[in-house]
């Protein structure tokens, strides 16, 4: 299918690229490229540089790693499968996977495609590790995760969940008889004509432009090495591709073309929420689901080693944004693209919970250590605020990957009994909760999409 021809300039486009570019240049972000499709024009734009190592312009269609955005592409290579009666998305997955096995029995037993879908699983779900390019990668990570402690029971509470994913993307692999990678160049790639997306260790994309990631260390911005995540990752995080594609593979999902792929059910069926995903969120096939005003808003966000994507459409305003960045901390950048693009094209603003005072005393109770094996935080009461400090757990991309730089310390501020709400840059309007056990106890917190059991 043709792509539209470039446009006249718009003017909320230009609004939307001069607020990028003055966070890009205020957060020293190397390079960006952002596109945006509505009522069927599309505008991209590309800014700064690939590498700061060995740069090129950017452009709009210079090659990205999308990170997590990723999952809703295997999510719908599987929904194909659904379609064509090979899967049942609430059979248990021990039926369908060969010699599959979970550290919880009780999970081994009901896992079911749904729960890797909606990230429901309830174990440990950052698991990140190179098994080599091999086509028996996915199979070696399998076994791997099928070791990760349950922290609640399955189905129980959501809690983003990665290793899922590879689950999910070995499930793709059973069904096809076919590498993963193969599966989704047949099932999605070739027939939306997404030309311009490839997995690793694919080698085509070497011959385009294609970005570095970066982050900041010791106050320099530096590139970020390895480059790839390795090959088991694929499916959670892999994807390779560029604005355009991205924003031709929205209006596939908001149904502008594309049904011979998957039909206008099935993709409904995506969108519809599975679980509550707090902060205002909730939970579909893979999809976020937001509401602004009378619209809902679907979308997935992606952080890979250095670089950082967001993705959002909404299929009632025909309207679909794509944000592209190759640093770390240009996640404050994709953080903010959709509340800026609701603002400019439409008027309306994202659920934004007012701070409330909080008497000093009351904090106590929250202060203390809440550890997952790859992110963990201390918060301590500051005043009326609660002060929330990373502990550098490393591990991405593989278990050997050292710790990283620790971001600045956060404020929180409580909104609503057990909820909070960050302060400070790089969690600012980051919203957060609390879980109590059934003593009354705080057992859990859930921050960035984790559970995190409270340990001290």
């Amino acid at each position: 299918m043709p792509r539209p021809k470039t446009p006249p300039p718009d003017p909320r486009f230009e609004e939307l690229c001069h607020r990028l570019r003055a966070d890009q240049t205020r957060i020293k972000v190397p390079g960006v490229a952002l596109g945006v499709y509505h009522n069927g024009q599309t505008f991209t734009a590309g800014f700064g540089r690939t590498s700061l190592e060995n740069p090129l312009r950017v452009t709009p269609a210079t090659l990205f790693q999308v990170g997590s955005i990723s999952k809703t592409f295997t999510t719908t290579a599987l929904m194909r499968l659904v379609e064509t009666g090979d899967l049942d998305l609430d059979v248990p997955l021990r039926k369908l996977l060969p010699k599959f096995k979970m550290a919880d029995k009780e999970t081994e037993k009901r896992l079911s495609a749904r729960h890797l879908l909606t990230h429901t699983g309830g174990w440990v779900g950052d698991y990140f590790n190179d098994f080599g390019n091999g086509d028996d990668a996915l199979k070696q990570m399998v076994k791997k995760i099928g070791k990760l402690p349950q922290i609640t029971p399955l189905g129980s509470l959501w809690s983003y969940n990665n290793t899922g994913f590879n689950l999910a993307s070995r499930l793709l692999e059973t069904l096809t008889g076919k590498p993963y990678e193969t599966a989704m160049q047949d099932l999605l790639l070739t027939p939306l004509g997404l030309t311009q997306t490839y997995f690793y260790p694919n080698d085509l994309f070497l011959t385009h432009r294609f970005v570095c990631g970066h982050q900041t260390v010791d106050g320099k911005v530096k590139v970020t090495r390895p480059w790839a995540i390795g090959r088991a990752g694929n499916g959670v995080g892999g994807v390779i591709s560029a604005v355009p594609d991205l924003l031709q593979y929205a209006r596939f999902h908001m149904g502008e073309h594309g049904q011979e792929v998957l039909s206008q059910a099935s993709l409904q069926a995506m969108r519809q929420p599975q679980a509550d995903a707090g902060g205002f969120r909730q939970m579909g096939l893979s999809w976020f689901i937001r509401r602004a005003g009378e619209m809902e808003i679907y979308g997935h966000g992606g952080a890979t080693h250095g670089q950082q994507a967001a993705l959002h459409f909404i299929p009632s305003q025909n309207f679909a944004v794509v944000l592209l960045v190759n640093s770390d901390e240009g996640g404050i950048l994709t953080d903010k693209i959709l509340s800026q693009a609701l603002e400019i094209y439409f008027n309306v603003s994202l659920p934004a919970p007012t701070p409330l005072e909080t008497a000093p005393e009351t904090l106590t109770e929250y202060a203390g250590t809440y550890d997952l094996p790859i992110s963990a935080y201390t918060l301590q009461p500051q005043g009326d605020s609660l002060l929330l400090n990373e502990i550098p757990r490393g591990g991405f991309p593989t278990p050997q990957t050292p710790p990283g730089p620790a971001m600045p310390p956060v404020r929180f501020q409580f909104y609503a009994p057990d909820k909070i709400i960050g302060l400070d840059e790089p969690m600012k309007g980051s919203l957060a909760e609390f879980f109590r056990d059934e003593t009354g106890a705080i057992r859990f917190l859930r921050l960035g999409g984790r559970v995190h059991p409270k340990v001290s």
